[in-house]
């Protein structure tokens, strides 16, 4: 087998298991009525609160549309909320309620214990190591999409 056969076999299986990865976290955040959109937001902000939806949407890499919808989602649940920013009545910061901080907080817990039970139980080097080739190849993709945005903008 040539070696761009094994680098599309080795893509397959990425892709295939980052959807069986999901739908795994999917089916248990569920158990907290939770999305996962909807908890990457609220984990989102509970690194950084107060960004606007712009800078969210740019963090998650969705659109503006995406990311609006899903806010007034989580205004209405109670989760988060807009503020206006200083000087810009037109945009608004993102701020977790404490419903919300609690239940991001409950949505990292469940990620947590997905993670225990299958990464946690690769063996220390050999994480390490997956994580180097992830990295390597995030940095690969990020070549390739800059040229490729530098094309369009042309």
């Amino acid at each position: 087998m040539t070696q761009d056969n094994d680098a599309l076999r080795v893509w397959f299986r990425l892709i295939r298991l980052q959807t069986r990865a999901r739908l795994a976290i999917a089916n248990r955040l569920r158990e907290l009525d939770l999305s996962v959109p909807q908890c990457d937001v609220l984990t989102t902000l509970t690194e950084r609160e107060g960004v606007s939806q712009q800078e969210l949407a740019a963090r998650l890499y969705v659109t503006k549309g995406n990311i609006s919808g899903l806010i007034d989602r989580l205004v209405a649940s109670g989760l988060v909320e807009r503020r206006t920013l200083a000087g810009d009545r037109r945009s608004h910061a993102i701020h977790l309620t404490p419903a919300g901080r609690d239940l991001a907080r409950r949505g990292i817990e469940v990620q947590k214990a997905f993670v225990d039970q299958t990464f946690g139980r690769i063996a220390p080097e050999r994480l390490a190591l997956f994580e180097e080739l992830l990295v390597e190849a995030r940095e690969l993709v990020r070549e390739k999409d800059s040229v490729l945005a530098e094309g369009a903008g042309a």
